[in-house]
């Protein structure tokens, strides 16, 4: 009996990692992100006031709709000013690596060509249901705004409202 258990305990052992390796495996995709996602931003971009660059910090929340094919939409709300954007007006595209890393542009003020675009990069954890983001490039007017210091977090929110 004793023999045949250790068998068994063996087998598990090998068998759990391999199990393991065979879900990372199949990875992530731009399927991986679809629905809502509630999100929370700190921004200290340095603001052009008069000429001078005064930085300080600014806080964002809202709500990414992910549509699994690479299109995003953004409604946001900035802090001490309750000012949103109408849903829809801020549109985007993202991509997604296997190993669940990837990018998204999202176009803040349309424009042809875009008038203020932000390159993020994303990290995707928990089964998709948790997103990393941080700001890689900031474009206002053709120009790239530096420093850009930029982060967010994006919860997929459970529920009646999936789009």
């Amino acid at each position: 009996m004793s023999k045949w258990l250790w068998r068994g305990v063996l087998a598990t052992a090998i068998a759990l990692p391999a199990l393991s390796g065979a879900a990372w495996a199949d990875g992530c995709s731009d399927a991986t992100l679809q629905g809502e996602y509630a999100f929370g931003a700190t921004l200290y971009t340095p603001h052009d006031t008069q000429g001078m660059l005064l930085p300080y910090p600014e806080v964002v929340t809202g709500i990414k709709y992910f549509d699994g094919r690479g299109h995003l939409k953004q409604q946001d709300y900035t802090g001490d000013t309750g000012a949103n954007t109408d849903f829809g007006m801020e549109t985007g595209t993202y991509s997604v690596k296997q190993d669940c890393t990837g990018e998204m542009e999202i176009i803040l003020v349309p424009g042809n060509p875009p008038l203020v675009v932000l390159d993020i990069k994303i990290v995707i954890s928990n089964g998709g249901n948790h997103i990393h983001e941080v700001v890689a490039a900031l474009t206002s007017f053709g120009n790239p705004v530096h420093p850009t210091q930029t982060s967010a977090d994006d919860w997929k929110v459970e529920g009646e409202n999936q789009q």
